[in-house]
């Protein structure tokens, strides 16, 4: 009789009474934001070599991990942001440039960014992850990797 009573008071209790509910509506305004900075700021900036409107996508303390080619790959946003504008962009060089983002995930004030880059002889995967810092979706971290 005591574990009758036990399991009907656990089923007395909503079973998600505590799980963050998730605003389907808002969550596709902010996709929209977040696919704005992408291609606004990130893939033009990348493409055009262009390091204002990188600066103005990156927070200035993310930092960036992954490896290109099999080789360890670590930088502070502003070490990638200097790299960025001291290469040949593909605008500039005429080169293959195809961007494609495969997913965007976003709770709260979180998201999470999965694309694909595809440029020169690289064939990048990026995961990015975005906070919205005083309104604005900004890249805290950005992990990578080059697929043959």
């Amino acid at each position: 009789m005591k574990i009758v009573l036990i399991i009907a008071w656990l089923f007395s209790f909503p079973l998600n009474g505590h799980a963050q509910k998730i605003d389907t509506m808002k969550n596709g305004t902010e996709e929209t934001a977040i696919r704005t900075a992408l291609e606004q700021y990130y893939f033009k900036g990348i493409f055009e070599g262009n390091t204002a409107l990188l600066r103005e996508v990156f927070f200035k303390d993310a930092l960036l991990f992954g490896d290109i080619k099999g080789v360890p790959y670590y930088k502070t946003a502003e070490q990638y942001i200097e790299g960025v504008g001291s290469r040949l962009s593909p605008e500039k060089a005429k080169a293959p440039f195809h961007p494609e983002i495969i997913s965007i995930d976003v709770i709260n004030s979180i998201a999470a960014v999965k694309l694909n880059v595809k440029m020169y002889d690289f064939n990048y995967y990026n995961f990015i992850t975005f906070h919205k810092i005083n309104g604005k979706w900004l890249i805290v971290n950005k992990t990578l990797t080059d697929v043959e």
